[in-house]
């Protein structure tokens, strides 16, 4: 039993806040500042308790967050795409982004506008909207959540935090 294992914590509304180790996790549910929603099939024990490390944790109080951006990169729209062509579906080697508006349509540098493309599609699609050169977008693109964006940056995110992280 490790009380360094990571636990998300969630606001109150069960907006994804921070990671924290469990051993804050326990003292925040000891203290009634939390409850857990998601449990581990681990145990903490001392003389007189024994507890289920949680998973996932709810404070029992709103915290106020100031809303961070993720950076609009080529970097980061690949990222977010997850290095999948949003038009074909597969993966290659070497990919670029892709206004779905052109530019020269008067399209912008924006999160909804900006999607991973492979050389290929995106030489077929040319200056075009995807409906005029017969291509469809495999998901709409949109901005990514700041928390959940850095969240799985990190690499592995345990399978029962997912439906907490705001991913489609």
């Amino acid at each position: 039993m490790s009380l360094d294992r990571r636990v998300l914590l969630l606001n109150q509304n069960y907006e994804p806040l921070s990671v924290c180790k469990a051993r804050r996790a326990l003292v925040l549910v000891m203290l009634q500042k939390a409850e857990p929603i998601e449990r581990t099939k681990l145990f903490a024990h001392s003389v007189r308790l024994r507890m289920s490390l949680p998973s996932v944790l709810r404070l029992n109080y709103y915290v106020k967050v100031r809303r961070k951006k993720v950076p609009l990169t080529r970097r980061n729209v690949i990222r977010r795409d997850k290095h999948i062509c949003q038009y074909c579906g597969r993966r290659h080697g070497e990919m670029t982004t892709d206004h779905v508006m052109p530019r020269a349509l008067g399209g912008e540098d924006t999160w909804e506008n900006l999607v991973c493309a492979c050389s290929a599609c995106n030489a077929r699609k040319g200056s075009r909207i995807p409906a005029q050169a017969g291509m469809n977008l495999m998901r709409a693109p949109r901005q990514p959540h700041y928390f959940t964006f850095a969240i799985t940056a990190l690499g592995h995110v345990p399978e029962v935090w997912r439906q907490y992280l705001f991913q489609s």
